[in-house]
């Protein structure tokens, strides 16, 4: 996958929270995550915490705010893309996918959750517990 110049690359591990939460989504949500992360995540890098996108939440770990449906985001951030998608509604999605920053260009997927599903407090306080011990663990195998 090519990147605009000063794009960051993002990366996550195949056997870790991130990969299991991606993988429990629905199609659509699928779709429109990675339309976030292409369009959003990767060209702004940290600078999305200046945006309704992103949060830092102390500790080296982030917030990544995901509360566009498809056609909403790809008209917004790639518009030559939204006429393929016309047929696939508006509806949508309130996804949260916790991350980090290493060293100058990559970012770090930790794991996530749909906010849809689990709106409550307490499911957030227990996804960012959970992304917590994964950036520690990534840290310690570092």
């Amino acid at each position: 996958m090519s990147h605009p110049t000063g794009a960051w690359t993002v990366e996550y591990d195949d056997r870790g929270r991130f990969e299991r939460f991606f993988r429990g989504l629905g199609e659509y949500e699928q779709a429109v995550l990675v339309a976030a992360v292409q369009n959003v995540l990767e060209p702004l890098g940290t600078d999305m915490c200046r945006s309704e996108w992103g949060k830092p939440l102390g500790g080296g770990l982030y917030e990544f705010r995901v509360r566009r449906s498809l056609r909403t985001l790809l008209r917004e951030f790639a518009p030559q893309e939204a006429g393929r998608f016309d047929d696939v509604g508006d509806r949508p999605v309130l996804l949260r996918v916790f991350c980090t920053f290493h060293g100058r260009r990559v970012i770090l997927l930790l794991g996530g959750y749909d906010k849809n599903r689990d709106p409550s407090k307490r499911r957030q306080e227990r996804g960012i517990k959970a992304a917590r011990r994964e950036l520690a663990q990534w840290k310690r195998r570092g």
